[in-house]
């Protein structure tokens, strides 16, 4: 049976992970998927931020090598990724200026070649499904606004996370500022909102299949893990 590692960003990737996706793909016929924060996180005195690329595939490259019979993919926030410098994501600076429907497939892809080079030529491709969540996590969460606001308790700012939402394509276009964020948004609207709490309880309120319905990317995701499960 399949095993899934997923390299996160932080606490409430990790949990939606555990809590969220896995049982989905256990029912997809996954044996074991486990959530590990890239660049061992809890180690670290200030865990703000993403690491740099380079610490990060150093993580994705040891897991691959070490275990051969595991995939791996990643949960990384498209906000925030270093553009420029020692940490550079790969693809990321290109991605900065193109459409929306090209920035994850421009980083997305950036990730796969540096990765498959890197493991060199036996490496089978499939292994590793790079993902980056547009524009951040809190964008999933408005792919219910309702049901968001019921399950931090504050039904009252529904109607204008919906106005938010309302603005945009799909919650995937909510967009990528240090004040137009969706972090930045729901932290406007919702005083004391705590990430890695609030968001895991909204995420599971809202279910995974409304968000696949209202994230096309996100949906695209979920689609590559249920068919690279073999």
């Amino acid at each position: 049976m399949t095993r899934l590692l997923v390299h996160v960003e932080g606490e409430t990737e990790e949990t939606f992970v555990n809590e969220v996706l896995a049982p989905h793909l256990y029912k997809r016929g996954y044996g074991q998927v486990a959530a590990r924060i890239v660049g061992n996180a809890r180690l670290r005195a200030n865990r703000g931020g993403i690491r740099g690329w380079n610490e990060v595939k150093r993580d994705i490259m040891r897991h691959l090598h070490e275990d051969r019979d595991c995939n791996a993919t990643t949960m990384i926030d498209y906000y925030g990724l270093p553009q420029t410098g020692a940490k550079a994501w790969p693809g990321r600076a290109k991605a900065g200026n193109l459409p929306f429907e090209k920035k994850a497939d421009a980083v997305e892809s950036a990730i796969l070649i540096d990765i498959s080079n890197e493991m060199g030529g036996g490496f089978g491709g499939d292994r590793f499904v790079p993902f980056v969540v547009m524009h951040e996590f809190e964008g999933l969460l408005f792919s219910d606004c309702d049901r968001f606001a019921k399950s931090i308790g504050r039904t009252e700012v529904a109607k204008k996370l919906q106005a938010v939402r309302d603005e945009f394509e799909s919650p995937e276009h909510i967009n990528d500022s240090a004040i137009t964020a969706p972090s930045k948004r729901v932290a406007g609207l919702v005083p004391g909102y705590q990430k890695p709490l609030f968001g895991n309880i909204a995420a599971l309120e809202i279910g995974l299949e409304r968000m696949r319905q209202a994230c096309p990317h996100f949906d695209s995701w979920v689609r590559r893990l249920e068919k690279a499960k073999n």
